[in-house]
């Protein structure tokens, strides 16, 4: 019947820097005008695009600045294509551009690497001269947790590399109370400073109002390194200042303070995360060769050989073989069996031993016990 079992769920997003060295040389009289194109195999043979790079002109050693992205399924092989073009038009399509080469690798590989490096083909064993690839990993997703005590409801803001000021994260709204402590929020850490600690933090506070029209109380700046002096007891305090009436009024102080209660980075590793720090997964296989599976010349027989070579054991030895290949550093997968009358003494071993049997994934004849 049909599986009821959930689709696999993204892992953290995967950003991909990506560099290359010694590119051909198309352009007559100039450089190449590099970009390079990401796709993931979607079927046999078909290939989906998942992002591009920006173009470099006159370059043959690009170090591209727009990370390339991609979601991540550790229980799936995401094959993987890094093509790299010289781009001499306005079209998006790359039909009609030269290509200086690419790799096929899988997402696994990459991750899993210290550095990954590849020289570039033109096509299956035709090198594209001398010219690399090298994909660096750069970025897991962490989060950052803080309490905040303010007036009715606050709004925190990032500033872009381009100065704009970015909206990260809204309170709730108190009503009615000008003394109101806010619950703990939680916010990731990429999203809230872009992993800088001293990328400036505007802090807003406004009067909530049903129409839209919410008053300014006053605002101000700071970072998450000031942030974070916050905690054990010890808050940090802001002034919340509203420019037009410090302006106006030579008398004016402030329109409130702000106290951050606490403020703390926790960080929740991934699986992603252990396998960049350098987990390795030893794939091991165990096969039951009791009776008790049956006459494996019977198709009812998990163990049943079939014409094609195929049954269930294999299936599975393949289905979690082939992910966990790119994680197993020497690529060696003991094999055991259990319960097997071993050729040429037909002997079997005490019943609750496990005896090294590489004739398991041989294919050598075996009798159950």
């Amino acid at each position: 019947g049909p599986s009821l079992r959930p689709p696999p769920q993204p892992g953290p997003g995967v950003e991909l820097a990506v560099s290359c060295r010694s590119l051909l040389d198309r352009d007559l009289g100039s450089r190449s005008d590099p970009l390079c194109v990401l796709l993931q195999e979607v079927g046999a043979g078909r290939w989906a695009e998942l992002d591009r790079t920006e173009r470099i002109k006159n370059c043959q050693n690009p170090e591209f600045c727009k990370k390339l992205v991609v979601d991540y399924y550790f229980e799936k092989v995401q094959k993987l294509k890094f093509g790299v073009y010289d781009i001499d038009n306005k079209s998006f399509d790359l039909s009609d551009d030269d290509y200086l080469g690419g790799v096929e690798c899988t997402l696994g590989q990459v991750v899993s690497s210290l550095v990954f490096t590849r020289p570039l083909e033109l096509k299956q064993g035709k090198p594209a001269g001398k010219g690399t690839i090298t994909v660096n990993k750069v970025f897991c997703m962490e989060k950052m947790d803080f309490l905040g005590k303010s007036d009715p409801f606050l709004e925190f803001y990032k500033q872009s590399d381009a100065g704009m000021w970015q909206l990260v994260y809204r309170s709730e709204v108190i009503k009615n109370n000008l003394n109101p402590c806010w619950r703990t929020c939680s916010v990731p850490l990429q999203t809230f400073c872009g992993g800088d600690f001293n990328k400036p933090i505007k802090v807003q506070c406004a009067d909530h109002d049903s129409d839209g029209s919410h008053d300014l109380i006053g605002t101000f700046e700071t970072n998450l390194t000031e942030l974070q002096k916050a905690g054990d007891g010890s808050p940090v305090e802001f002034e919340c200042i509203h420019p037009e009436k410090k302006q106006k009024k030579k008398s004016y102080k402030n329109s409130g303070i702000i106290r951050i209660k606490s403020c703390k980075i926790e960080t929740e590793y991934s699986f992603l995360d252990y396998v960049m720090g350098g987990c390795q997964i030893n794939f091991t296989v165990g096969v039951d060769f009791t009776g008790s599976n049956g006459d494996p010349k019977s198709p009812d027989s998990l163990h049943y050989i079939s014409p094609d070579g195929i049954n269930e054991y294999l299936i599975a030895i393949w289905s979690v073989g082939s992910v966990v290949q790119d994680y197993d550093t020497d690529k060696l997968f003991p094999a055991f069996g259990f319960g097997a009358q071993v050729p040429p003494s037909w002997q079997v071993g005490p019943s609750q031993r496990w005896d090294p049997c590489a004739v398991v994934l041989r294919g050598t004849a075996l009798k159950p016990a």
